[in-house]
């Protein structure tokens, strides 16, 4: 498997993982399963994230496994409402003792398998690409997890370590937000 950075022609790909991982187009039992993504990220979208080399994917000889967002705050043009909500609590929510807004940091996410690849490490290879990738880069990633999706919180917080920051909720939907560190001891023990 190649953990690597999306490139433009990655983008048709991605955006077919994407769309078939969509809340809104998995049942019930599926989102309770497997977890689920949500926001609209089209082709479109995804080649210009992919030139501001704001995507890293799982690679298995030409087939996708997978995708993460690793974005700058700074490059978000037009956030969803949750990361708005993210954005707008710099000043409240604390990474090691000091407030958000006073460091570096990245958005982590959306995270998307594909269901062929599920359970085969290819979620903890795109952690530690992104751990790699942010290094230097910033003092933490930062994601917003929906607290439906048992699924996504359990990989990232049971199974990854990612620190619970705090929590906010839109309309009836609560989230949780979880960090962790883009030190070199993040990368060794991830």
């Amino acid at each position: 498997m190649d953990y690597r950075h999306a490139v433009t022609a990655d983008a048709p790909a991605m955006a077919e993982l994407f769309a078939a991982h969509h809340y809104d187009a998995l049942t019930e039992r599926e989102r309770a399963q497997q977890g689920f993504v949500q926001g609209g990220l089209d082709a479109g979208t995804l080649r210009s994230m992919a030139e501001d080399r704001s995507f890293l994917v799982a690679d298995d000889d030409g087939l996708l496994a997978g995708l993460l967002g690793l974005l700058s705050p700074e490059n978000m043009t037009d956030p969803p409402p949750p990361a708005r909500a993210v954005l707008d609590a710099q000043d409240s929510l604390r990474w090691q003792g000091r407030p958000l807004r006073a460091m570096p940091w990245l958005f982590y996410g959306p995270v998307v398998v594909a269901t062929a690849y599920r359970g085969k490490g290819v979620a903890r290879g795109l952690y530690t690409a992104a751990l790699r990738a942010g290094s230097g880069r910033a003092d933490a990633m930062v994601a917003f997890i929906e607290r439906a999706n048992r699924t996504s919180w359990g990989a990232h917080v049971d199974g990854f370590g990612m620190t619970p920051m705090g929590e906010f909720t839109i309309g009836d939907r609560r989230y949780g937000v979880v960090g962790a560190s883009l030190g070199s001891s993040a990368i060794s023990d991830a």
